[in-house]
């Protein structure tokens, strides 16, 4: 309520931000008793809040659109912006990298919108450890029964849901994978594999040292581009999946470099 009258629909999307501005997260129930409307007030209000990329809804738990502005140290990378960018595609490559996941594997899950389509798609029956640093991944796989899942936690980057410190760091150089499933911003054959924000670059390094097979999952859109932080060569994978809209010329070149390479069908 304000001053005695309900709050008009405007005052609410504002009153929503306000309060995930101040707490960081929030859930319906929550919402609704600050608001004082009912449940389904507050879920129409969210759906439009998410249409236009403001909040994000993990199971339950909303959180600000990671916003890349004048408060943030971060590049103006947002992983939601990202993941609205081919989701189909991605979502096609994460049920392929899926089912590379086999029984006792020890897994390294990178951050990133089409990793998050991988979690999606972790399987349920056969046991396997997941060790992450990453909220929409985490979120994923304690969700699976037979899911161990490891947290290298740290400060959080709400513009990839990234947590990084370097006890974080230092958890990732201890574990030993039997597979890491590595994203990035760009791939280039002359540039190597590179990424947005400069923190990313010493977790990402710690897992493809961490692991004896490193998996690049990544859609056909980044093969040609460079962004800003270098973590990797191309030749340091030994798998690539991606979807069929890559070149003729990077399939060349993750062919001519040894590497195995998976399409996922459209």
């Amino acid at each position: 309520m304000q001053g005695g009258r309900p709050l008009n629909k405007s005052d609410r999307l504002s009153r929503i931000l306000g309060i995930l501005e101040d707490a960081k997260a929030s859930n319906v129930q929550e919402l609704a008793r600050e608001l004082d409307v009912s449940h389904m007030t507050v879920r129409r209000d969210l759906v439009q809040l998410v249409d236009e990329e403001r909040v994000k809804i993990l199971h339950g738990s909303v959180i600000l659109h990671p916003r890349s502005d004048a408060r943030s140290r971060d590049s103006h990378y947002s992983l939601i912006a990202a993941g609205a960018r081919n989701p189909e595609r991605k979502r096609a490559i994460g049920a392929l990298a899926a089912t590379l996941v086999e029984s006792d594997d020890n897994l390294i899950i990178d951050s990133g919108s089409t990793t998050e389509y991988l979690a999606k798609y972790l399987p349920d029956d056969r046991p396997y450890t997941v060790l992450s640093y990453a909220l929409n991944i985490i979120s994923e796989t304690v969700r699976r029964k037979n899911c161990r899942t490891l947290l290298a936690g740290g400060l959080f980057h709400e513009n990839t849901l990234m947590f990084e410190s370097p006890e974080g760091l230092e958890t990732l150089m201890r574990f030993r994978a039997t597979k890491a499933f590595i994203s990035a911003g760009g791939v280039s054959d002359r540039f190597g594999v590179t990424c947005m924000n400069a923190y990313e670059r010493n977790h990402k390094m710690a897992a493809l040292e961490s692991s004896i097979r490193k998996i690049l999952v990544v859609d056909s859109s980044k093969f040609g581009l460079v962004r800003s932080d270098h973590f990797a060569e191309l030749a340091a994978f030994d798998e690539v999946v991606t979807d069929s809209g890559i070149s003729d010329e990077y399939a060349r070149v993750i062919g001519e470099l040894g590497l195995k390479l998976h399409i996922a069908a459209d």
